[in-house]
């Protein structure tokens, strides 16, 4: 990976202040005037991310997933294989958010990629973007609540958690992760630091725990262990569905780029963030996954239950310590739902402000007070809330609603890498870039993300009963009818992609000061 300076950002060199201007002026040569603050440096821009990713929220929530859908094989080696493949969409993806650092992030840069049909490509990859990451702040939140519930239990056995508790504890999570993304972005970096710490440090102490405290553990052959419960007869295929653990837990590191226009020195240190957040998450989670790996004691008993890292913890730990481990991974998912708010939040604001959303003119309005999108924060909220409600009658109906989470956030990630791909030597890239290795590696991940869409899309359990039902491609087949019949009724007259709001000089005038 390379980075080359621009005779404008040569001028960045100056001081400080340049570099404020030089960030500006690629906003205003993008057709944008600046409303928000730019106070994220890079570790803030790194730590959106990171927390996104989370790492402890995505292994506590789908490794008993992967015990019965390849085992420890599968958990570990198919961790390693799929992180490396992530890392290529993520430095594929860092490509475009060096070239066009906004808040619109991935439907922006299609819009602007795009040879033909700007505004088609920019409609329906702004709505999957949105649709992945309401499912996401939707699903991070009800994790999060299954987990505190689970915490209660173990803390007072009497309690017996319901699906009504469990719908209200993720209403009140989402609200309050609102009232946070409605102060200043500085609160919200602040978080976001706080939260890089707890991850790290919170995964030495699991960790540490999981190798000092229980009194047996599998020997180094039993990360060759393979296991097949899924129902399905075929190995290879129970195997393959394992694979989705890791790509679950890498989604919505697309963060750093929608932070872009709040980020100092953006058209580097978005990239950077993308993809170090990749990066040391993989390398962390795996850490974990062997942490965890070779903690089982009873590998059939475990798997059985409703949350067997948690059983694995209360087997090797003991009650009282699994519990304050427990906590630990209740403030990670806290954390995660809060950036990913955070996240979707400023690609309503963009997507808004190019008029790509009824109401758009209310929803890219920005507060005077905290400089933040606040009528945005609480548009997302809502959307949020909205595909919790179901859940209130039907945890299948919650499960198709928010399935097309992680489908529709891979998807949104391809279209710009692809429109890249095919734009050729007329793509025009950023201080950071791939140089020669743009092109291969930008294929490898759209092939990646195809493959696994393909996945993700197909059963994931046998028999298949209305409850086992991979709801996914109904869910993304929903969406996109809904894009398309109200593209083709109204928006392709209305929308025609990202728009300028005047020279670049016309637009500094603009500025927000």
């Amino acid at each position: 990976m390379s980075e080359r300076m621009s005779t404008p950002r040569a001028a960045a060199r100056a001081g400080k202040d340049a570099v404020v201007l030089d960030d500006d002026a690629t906003l205003h040569a993008m057709g944008y005037p600046r409303k928000l603050t730019r106070r994220f440096k890079a570790f803030d821009n790194f730590a959106i991310s990171f927390t996104i990713i989370n790492i402890l929220s995505g292994i506590f929530s789908s490794f008993g997933f992967g015990m019965n859908a390849g085992g420890p094989r599968i958990l570990v080696f198919g961790w390693i294989g799929v992180s490396l493949m992530v890392l290529l969409i993520g430095a594929a993806m860092g490509e475009v958010a060096s070239a066009y650092p906004t808040s619109g992030a991935l439907y922006f840069s299609a819009g602007k990629l795009a040879k033909r049909h700007k505004g088609a490509w920019s409609w329906y990859t702004g709505w999957l973007n949105f649709v992945g990451q309401i499912g996401g702040t939707a699903a991070t939140g009800y994790a999060a609540a299954t987990f505190i519930q689970a915490f209660v239990q173990l803390q007072w056995p009497s309690y017996q958690p319901t699906v009504h508790q469990t719908v209200l504890i993720t209403a009140l999570i989402i609200v309050v992760q609102g009232l946070a993304n409605t102060f200043t972005v500085q609160l919200v970096a602040v978080l976001n630091r706080i939260s890089v710490w707890w991850l790290l440090i919170g995964l030495v102490v699991i960790v540490g725990a999981l190798i000092v405290i229980p009194d047996h553990h599998q020997s180094a052959s039993f990360v060759t262990h393979f296991e097949n419960n899924t129902g399905f007869t075929s190995g290879l295929y129970g195997g393959m569905l394992g694979l989705l653990v890791t790509s679950w837990t890498f989604t919505g590191f697309d963060g750093s780029f929608h932070m872009s226009e709040e980020t100092v020195q953006a058209t580097v240190n978005a990239p950077k963030g993308i993809t170090r957040a990749i990066g040391y998450s993989a390398i962390t989670g795996l850490i974990l996954m062997l942490a965890l790996v070779y903690s089982i004691k009873d590998y059939a008993k475990e798997a059985a239950t409703d949350a067997p890292p948690v059983q694995i913890l209360i087997d090797g730990l003991g009650l009282g310590t699994a519990k304050v481990m427990l906590l630990i991974v209740i403030g990670a998912m806290l954390f995660c739902g809060l950036a990913n708010l955070t996240s979707n939040t400023r690609q309503i604001f963009a997507f808004s402000r190019d008029g790509a959303m009824p109401g758009s003119r209310w929803w890219h309005s920005v507060s005077t007070r905290t400089r933040t999108p606040v009528k945005a924060v609480w548009l997302a909220v809502g959307c949020s809330l909205a595909l919790v409600v179901p859940g209130w009658w039907s945890h299948t109906a919650f499960t198709a609603i928010v399935s097309v989470n992680v489908v529709g956030l891979f998807l949104a990630y391809a279209v710009p890498i692809f429109l890249r791909l095919r734009l050729g030597d007329a793509f025009q890239p950023g201080p950071w870039h791939l140089g020669r290795w743009g092109k291969p590696v930008g294929w490898l991940a759209v092939v990646w993300i195809a493959l696994s869409s393909i996945l993700f899309m197909l059963p994931q359990a046998s028999p298949i009963t209305a409850g086992s039902f991979n709801y996914a491609p109904i869910a993304l087949a929903i969406v996109l009818l809904v894009a398309t019949v109200w593209w083709f009724a109204t928006a392709r007259r209305r929308f025609q992609g990202p728009i300028s709001y005047g020279r670049p000089d016309e637009i500094a005038a603009m500025d927000l000061i």
